[in-house]
């Protein structure tokens, strides 16, 4: 595919797409008779904050999770109101107690690193692989101490981290694996789902993921004790504990719970997640296609053995092969309407929290713990380079993306990189 040697829209030429891009969805008639379903019976909820059959929740909440966990191939699924809860539960339910160190990475969205301070856990950064921005594993070896208790890997843009030699490392030293699988659901790592290689998969339904139900969130487990657990810490475990025979610890529950609405919804949505992950699959590969010969852009990685559902189409931008900054490139790019971004989150040990120890009240709780954990900046370099240098994205989640806007978003991308010399000194 050619593309015309023209000036530049940012440069005041014509752009390639005339209209910005319309978002993505996925709501339908489905949702709404769901919902209208669940409207005529009066019962917009259906938990109980106490022990007794309701304490689990309703049809819909119940129906939805055996659903899920026949899709997913897992023993249990426990639905929440976000994946922030269901991170925070996962905590929980692993036993992180003030002072444990739970490893994560820096390139996230920041209620990875979050979720351990509700217990008092301190979060202990392993930096991530270049090739898919997920935890190294050789980094993560080095991070483990004696109060180590949980890895939490992020499964990073719609590809899976390297989970079953994660997996067979925490079995080795007695450490919980929780697998943040927010951006991932139904990408794939051998003959498992990613999400449920780990001891806890969290999996996001927050409104511009694959699938979702506005907020919400699921996890999933194989096991009995941990998927108990997960139920009770979402629904005021305080209040169930003495029924169960589960130790009290950690047993301070919360009100994590999803609502009959959102569960109805996710019922529908869950229907169509092959078609979901496959149309983004599409994009992806469409893209990728047009824009792996072009010197100074590495496409997605797509690890052996792996699938990738492209959560975010990520690139890494070689600013010397490419001879414009990446800020410029960015700017040109989504001028021409391929809106791209050019940094994702700065590596989360920079936020205030963890740069001046300061999470839950003014004591400095829970950093005051282990005084020793580093937050330095140049502290994951990878992490790091790939933040302020390297990552260029476009978030295939977000837009509704049919043959002719691929082919104008390839276009696009070819225009800008054939004329990208009008670019020098552009912006100085």
């Amino acid at each position: 595919m050619a593309a015309s040697k023209t000036k530049l829209a940012l440069l005041g030429g014509k752009p390639v797409l005339a209209k910005p891009l319309l978002p993505y969805k996925s709501m339908g008639r489905e949702e709404a008779v769901a919902v209208a379903e669940v409207m005529r019976s009066g019962r917009i909820s259906a938990f109980y904050g106490s022990w007794g059959d309701d304490y689990f929740g309703g049809k819909k909440v119940r129906g939805f999770e055996a659903a899920w966990a026949e899709k997913f191939h897992t023993k249990h699924a426990v639905s929440v109101n976000s994946a922030t809860s269901g991170l925070m539960a996962a905590m929980g339910a692993a036993g992180v107690e003030p002072g444990d160190e739970v490893i994560v990475p820096p390139y996230t969205m920041s209620a990875t690193a979050m979720a351990p301070l509700v217990y008092g856990g301190v979060p202990v950064f392993a930096d991530i692989e270049a090739e898919t921005f997920c935890l190294d594993l050789d980094s993560v070896r080095r991070a483990i101490t004696p109060r180590t208790r949980v890895i939490l890997a992020v499964n990073l843009f719609g590809h899976p981290a390297r989970l079953a030699e994660l997996r067979t490392l925490a079995d080795e030293r007695g450490i919980v694996l929780v697998e943040d699988n927010a951006q991932s659901p139904l990408a794939s790592e051998g003959e498992k789902f990613a999400g449920t290689i780990g001891h806890i998969g969290v999996f996001s339904l927050n409104f511009h993921k694959h699938i979702h139900t506005g907020e919400g969130g699921i996890c999933v487990t194989d096991n009995d004790e941990l998927a108990l657990k997960l139920k009770m810490i979402r629904n005021h475990a305080e209040n169930a504990v003495e029924h169960t025979g589960v130790s009290p610890v950690n047993m301070v529950g919360f009100n994590f719970r999803l609502t009959e609405l959102g569960a109805a919804i996710g019922l529908a949505q869950l229907a169509k997640s092959d078609e979901a992950v496959a149309s983004r699959r599409h994009a992806a590969d469409y893209l990728t296609q047009a824009a792996k010969d072009l010197s100074g852009l590495k496409t997605p990685l797509v690890r052996k053995g792996c699938s990738h559902v492209y959560y975010v189409w990520a690139l890494r931008f070689d600013k010397e092969k490419i001879g414009v900054s990446r800020q410029v490139f960015a700017a040109a790019l989504t001028a021409e309407g391929f809106p791209v971004f050019e940094a994702y989150v700065r590596p989360l040990y920079m936020l205030p929290a963890f740069q001046q120890r300061v999470a839950l009240g003014r004591g400095g709780f829970p950093f005051s713990l282990r005084p020793e954990v580093p937050y330095n900046k140049g502290l994951c370099p990878v992490c790091e380079k790939m933040h302020y240098e390297e990552f260029l994205g476009f978030e295939t989640c977000a837009y509704a993306l049919d043959e002719r806007k691929l082919e104008q978003l390839s276009r696009a991308l070819l225009k800008v990189y054939e004329n990208r010399a009008q670019l020098q000194g552009w912006g100085m």
